[in-house]
C-alpha cells in the first residue's frame, strides 16, 4: 500500500519509513525538518517538506492519496511543554487535527498513532502501568498526546477511521538526537564520545523503561492489520534507572567519566515503565533487544558519526 509517515526523517519515523519500503510498500514523508535531518530520508520515499499544521498538507493528500498514515510528527520537549503550553498544544493538538481531517476528506483507511506511555499515566499507581491505569498527565505534552487519542476515537465514532494507538516507552536506538532533550541514551553517549561530563536531573534512581527502536517499528508494522480502536503500550516493563543507564552507556563507551547531578526538572515524572503484554496477546508483538545490545548498537552509531564529521 502507500503510507504518509509525519516526521519521517526523525529518529523513530526514519526507521519506519525504511521498514516500510523493504517491505514493499509506498511511502511518502512529510517533514518540516525542524528537528528531522535530511539525511535520515529513505531516497526510495517521497518527501514533502511541510509542517503538518500547514494548510497545504491537503494537497499532498490530494496528490499522493495515502491508504494509511503512521503519525510521528510531534513537539516531544516536555520542559518546554510545561514552560509553553500553548506552544505544545499549536503542534500536538492543531498539528493533528489538519492531518485528521485530510484523512477523513480522502478516506485513508488506517491511521497508526505514536503516543506516549510515560507521560500519560504520570507517576504510576503500579509498575509497570497498563493501559488501563489511569491517565494523569504530569506535562502538557502527555495532556496533548491523550487528546489526540480522544479526537481518534471522535473521528472513528463519527467518520468511520480506523485507528491504532501505540503508546511508547522511552524509544531509543541510531539517529536520536543528541542535542534534544528527549533522548538521554543520544546525550551521553554523544557527550562521553567527547570527553565531556554528563549531567544527570535528581539523585540517579528516577526510572524509565527503556526500548529499542527497531522493536518499536515493528509494532507499526504489526497496527496495519490491527482492530480499529486497539490502544497498546510497548515497552520492555524493566525499570533502568539514570544511573543503571549511564554506567551501561559509559561502559559501552570504555570511559572513566563520572556524571555531574543537577536539580530534578519540573513535569518529569520519578518511575515509569509499561506492561506491554496486550501488545504481546493482541497484536503479537514482543520486544527483541536487550538495553546493552541495544546501546552497544547506539554507541556504535554516534561515534562513526563523529568520525565522519572529523573528516
Amino acid at each position: 500500500m502507500k503510507a504518509l509517515v509525519t516526521g519521517g526523517a526523525g529518529f523513530i519515523a526514519s526507521h519506519l519509513a525504511d521498514r516500510l519500503i523493504e517491505s514493499g510498500h509506498q511511502v511518502v514523508v512529510v517533514d518540516d525538518l525542524s528537528k528531522g535531518r535530511a539525511e535520515n530520508l529513505n531516497p526510495k520515499a517521497t518527501f514533502h517538506r511541510l509542517d503538518i499544521g500547514d494548510p497545504a498538507l491537503a494537497d499532498v493528500f490530494a496528490a499522493e492519496r495515502p491508504e494509511a498514515v503512521f503519525h510521528h510528527a510531534a513537539h516531544v520537549d516536555v520542559t518546554r511543554s510545561v514552560a509553553d503550553p500553548m506552544y505544545d498544544a499549536s503542534v500536538n493538538i492543531m498539528g493533528s487535527l489538519n492531518l485528521l481531517e485530510c484523512c477523513r476528506a480522502h478516506d485513508v483507511r488506517k491511521f497508526v498513532y505514536a503516543s506516549s506511555g510515560g507521560a500519560l499515566y504520570g507517576e504510576p499507581v503500579s509498575v509497570p502501568a497498563d493501559e488501563h491505569h489511569p491517565v494523569v498527565p504530569f506535562s502538557p505534552y502527555g495532556v496533548s498526546k491523550y487528546v489526540v487519542e480522544q479526537y481518534l476515537y471522535f473521528y472513528h465514532l463519527v467518520h468511520g477511521l480506523d485507528y491504532t494507538v501505540l503508546r511508547y516507552a522511552n524509544v531509543y536506538g541510531p539517529r536520536q538526537d543528541p542535542l534534544g532533550e528527549a533522548g538521554v541514551v543520544a546525550v551521553f553517549s554523544v557527550q562521553l564520545l567527547k570527553g565531556d561530563q554528563p549531567v544527570i536531573f535528581g539523585d540517579g534512581s528516577k526510572t524509565r523503561d527503556y526500548c529499542y527502536v527497531a522493536d518499536v517499528v515493528e509494532a507499526n508494522l504489526l497496527a496495519l492489520n490491527d482492530k480499529s480502536g486497539g490502544v497498546y503500550n510497548l515497552g520492555r516493563g524493566i525499570e533502568v534507572t539514570d544511573l543503571e543507564l549511564y554506567e551501561t552507556v559509559r561502559q559501552a563507551i570504555d570511559s572513566k567519566t563520572k556524571p555531574v547531578f543537577k536539580d530534578f526538572r519540573p513535569g518529569e515524572v520519578v518511575h515509569s515503565a509499561l506492561d506491554a503484554s496486550k501488545a504481546e496477546t493482541e497484536l503479537g508483538w514482543k520486544w527483541r533487544t536487550e538495553l546493552k545490545d541495544g546501546i552497544a548498537k547506539s554507541v556504535d552509531y554516534y561515534r562513526t558519526t563523529s568520525e565522519r564529521a572529523q573528516t
